[in-house]
């Protein structure tokens, strides 16, 4: 059953009043389909008019929604002949960040990116996406390996950060991802990442300084979490919403800033509304990168990357 969202209650009411309606037509074989038209266009109309002016606040709740697609449903949906590559060769394997080799329309692929889970046992496991020191080395492995073996790499952001726990600290977090980044930077074969969901921190950009950024239409990226910007600048993280509008966290705004090339529209409603959807959207905007980039050498690929990001800003 779809969970709706604090900002979505009209909308739920509606959908609510429409199965009720089903219900009893079962129950007693009362024709009501022109009663549940009517309803269905009304929820229509209003799913399509909050979506088309959420703000900045709202646009991260749909992209922290439960239900929104993870990376293993964007291996499935996206890549065929996945095969996973585990370990850092150094200390564990880190199941926040998860990789392999892959094909996407026969074109072979590195594929890395972050996954949470999708219930409690999977989310522990994966522990919300949120990637320690390990996981970035892992990503640093898989990322050489695709060099050494000129495979483009792919890679899906969705994270809200980098853990910051005591162990990770301990084991050289910041270092990590200094050198995920410095990796993503440093390949000759292009590198095209995505933000699905969440794009939070160091977290996010150390797999993300590629040759081409997309970032779905709901989807946020930001330096920080608009709760952590608020308790800094606020003392509360009440001031959320506040702090979420001034950050510039949403596509649009990050399009316009550079930082983000290609906006990817996401089914009404957001993509854990039509995940299948979501993901051909995205697979179409991937492959069609790749395409481009394919026609670029290594030293091109090296320059028009280095070029970007020191265009920032």
């Amino acid at each position: 059953m779809l969970s709706y969202l604090e900002f979505e209650k009209p909308i739920a009411a509606l959908d609510a009043r429409i199965n009720e309606l089903r219900d009893t037509a079962t129950a007693g074989e009362i024709d009501i389909e022109s009663e549940v038209s009517k309803l269905e266009a009304k929820s229509s109309k209003l799913l399509r008019e909050t979506y088309a002016k959420l703000t900045p606040w709202q646009k991260t709740q749909v992209a922290r929604h439960p239900e929104r697609p993870h990376f293993k449903h964007y291996v499935a949906g996206l890549t065929e002949d996945f095969m996973p590559l585990a370990g850092d060769r150094a200390f564990a394997d880190d199941p926040a960040i998860v990789g392999g080799l892959a094909r996407i329309d026969g074109r072979k692929v590195l594929i890395i990116g972050h996954e949470k889970g999708d219930d409690t046992a999977s989310r522990l496991k994966h522990n919300f996406g949120m990637a320690k020191p390990e996981g970035y080395r892992k990503a640093i492995r898989l990322m050489q390996l695709a060099d050494r073996f000129d495979l483009p790499v792919i890679s899906l952001v969705d994270t809200s950060g980098a853990f910051p726990g005591v162990q990770a600290e301990e084991r050289g977090q910041a270092e990590a991802i200094a050198r995920s980044t410095e990796q993503c930077l440093a390949l000759g074969v292009p590198m095209i990442a995505a933000v699905v969901g969440e794009g939070g921190s160091g977290g996010a950009v150390a797999i993300a300084a590629a040759n081409r950024v997309l970032m779905f239409e709901h989807a946020v990226y930001s330096v920080i979490s608009p709760e952590g910007c608020a308790s800094i600048l606020w003392r509360t993280a009440d001031k959320a919403a506040d702090a979420a509008e001034a950050m510039r966290v949403t596509a649009s705004d990050l399009q316009a800033l550079g930082v983000v090339d290609r906006v990817v529209a996401e089914p009404l409603g957001g993509a854990h509304r039509a995940p299948a959807e979501a993901i051909g959207s995205l697979k179409a905007a991937i492959i069609e990168e790749l395409d481009g980039l394919a026609k670029l050498d290594r030293a091109k690929v090296l320059e028009q990357r280095r070029a970007k990001f020191l265009a920032i800003g």
